[in-house]
């Protein structure tokens, strides 16, 4: 048997602690990250730089909900820390519970401590159910019902995720308490700068890319870039680079990997494009999902077509 000495070190998992966040339901999604280290942090910003300066293996942030949109701050540090390569992503389903102190009642509670993005997904749920509750805004949804145990929240219940009670002594006053059912966080695997995994048939590529200057037409350009080679894009965000008004960048989730010829074809039209294109990955989907695409934007078609051209530039006879 290998001594001690042998064993290979534990890798470390950065995530949005502490324990019992959704952002932890993610990691746990993830096979290679069990029986590893995991470490908590307070905010995205932390979280990449684990990375970046070696103190964990990857991390886990989220990138999109189906009911808010893109995650901004996540979207900004990706496209402003360098460094870093997503290499894959999890689908976490959002629900919420109402927790309080043990032997606390719906009919006792006034005050209600919630993130403001939760706040925002049960305010259906809180308006009818209390609806002369007062909202204390808290940093996180752990901290939210943390902070009824320590005492540092005056709220007298929490809106939190279910798997609060199973790191907590806390009741739950109410389950289900979200409006939207089918609400579902989208998560990133974000590591250091690695060559992409090989396709599997059912892969995204996700990219940060610059208009070159504001004039008609120009996201118009940018899109066509993936319209012409038959490419689907999942995700379409703005967010303002900050140096003037009217400057975007485009985050961009496309159906394919960046070894697909017709997605390495879009990404070279990109960068003859665009002053600056950030590739963040190619990685498996979530869903598993077999991107389909029309035959005219095959493999053989691409490398058919070059075939053609280097015939031409030879001076070969064409058949």
């Amino acid at each position: 048997m290998p001594s001690d000495a042998a064993m290979p070190e534990p890798r470390t998992y950065s995530y949005l602690g502490p324990a019992g966040t959704f952002t932890e339901a993610a990691l746990a999604q993830v096979p290679e990250a069990r029986g590893q280290r995991w470490r908590p942090v307070r905010n995205i910003g932390e979280a990449l730089a684990d990375v970046v300066e070696g103190r964990s293996h990857a991390a886990m942030i989220a990138i999109e909900n189906s009911v808010d949109g893109g995650v901004s701050t996540a979207q900004d540090a990706l496209a402003t820390v360098p460094g870093l390569r997503i290499i894959g992503e999890y689908l976490v389903p959002v629900n919420f519970v109402l927790v309080g102190l043990p032997g606390t009642t719906l009919d006792e509670v006034r005050t209600v401590a919630a993130h403001p993005v939760a706040y925002g997904q049960c305010l259906r749920w809180l308006t009818s159910a209390l609806p002369g509750h007062a909202h204390l805004p808290a940093a996180s949804n752990v901290a939210s019902a943390v902070g009824l145990l320590d005492g540092t929240s005056a709220a007298d219940a929490a809106v939190s995720p279910p798997t609060i009670v199973e790191h907590h002594e806390l009741d739950v006053l109410a389950e289900n308490i979200g409006d939207n059912p089918n609400a579902v966080t989208r998560f990133v695997l974000v590591g250091r700068t690695v060559a992409p995994a090989p396709p599997t048939g059912a892969d995204k590529t996700s990219l940060i890319v610059e208009l070159p200057e504001d004039h008609p037409g120009a996201l118009l350009e940018l899109l066509e870039q993936f319209a012409t080679r038959g490419i689907n894009l999942s995700l379409l965000a703005s967010r303002p680079i900050g140096d003037s008004l009217g400057r975007y960048r485009f985050v961009i989730d496309a159906d394919g990997h960046v070894k697909d010829e017709r997605m390495a074809d879009a990404l070279l039209g990109l960068r003859r494009f665009s002053p600056k294109v950030i590739f963040l990955g190619s990685y498996p989907r979530a869903d598993r999902s077999v991107v389909r695409y029309p035959d005219r934007y095959s493999d053989d078609v691409f490398v058919e077509a070059r075939d053609w051209l280097r015939g031409l530039l030879s001076g070969e006879p064409e058949s």
